[in-house]
């Protein structure tokens, strides 16, 4: 994992090369400007929904996980294209497709999450309804 991690700038700064190579320098540059902008504007975008989705949730709606995690996943995306390279920005189209990135979540396991739903608070008492009657009388 290490050795992955150490290779990974190189591995980025090579494909920026070979790109610049097979085309031109300029093509290259503008390739990680647009990929900058684009992940910019995207994490700008999703921030701004998650927040409007957090509002709602503090009003009584319902704040799915999943909704959560999705809203993650795109902005990791976000964050994954404004890294110059390559193998960074096909990362970041996996991650933004949506059913691949669900189908990589099922294969690499988990738990699923639950739905959150304000003013539900399980550590507290559980105060059960009704009426009973004793049968050992």
């Amino acid at each position: 994992m290490r050795f992955i991690i150490i290779l990974l700038p190189w591995l980025e700064l090579f494909t920026l090369i070979q790109l610049g190579v097979e085309t031109s320098a300029l093509t290259a540059l503008g390739y990680v400007l647009l990929t900058l902008v684009l992940g910019m504007w995207l994490l700008r975008r999703q921030g701004e929904g998650m927040f409007q989705r957090l509002r709602e949730a503090r009003q009584g709606a319902v704040l799915g996980p999943q909704l959560l995690l999705d809203d993650m996943a795109v902005g990791l995306a976000g964050l994954l294209l404004m890294v110059p390279g390559m193998i960074s920005d096909f990362a970041a189209l996996v991650v933004l497709i949506g059913p691949l990135r669900r189908k990589l979540q099922r294969w690499f396991g988990g738990p699923q999450p639950q739905p959150f739903r304000p003013g539900d608070d399980a550590s507290g008492p559980t105060t059960l309804e009704g009426e009973y009657r004793r049968l050992d009388e």
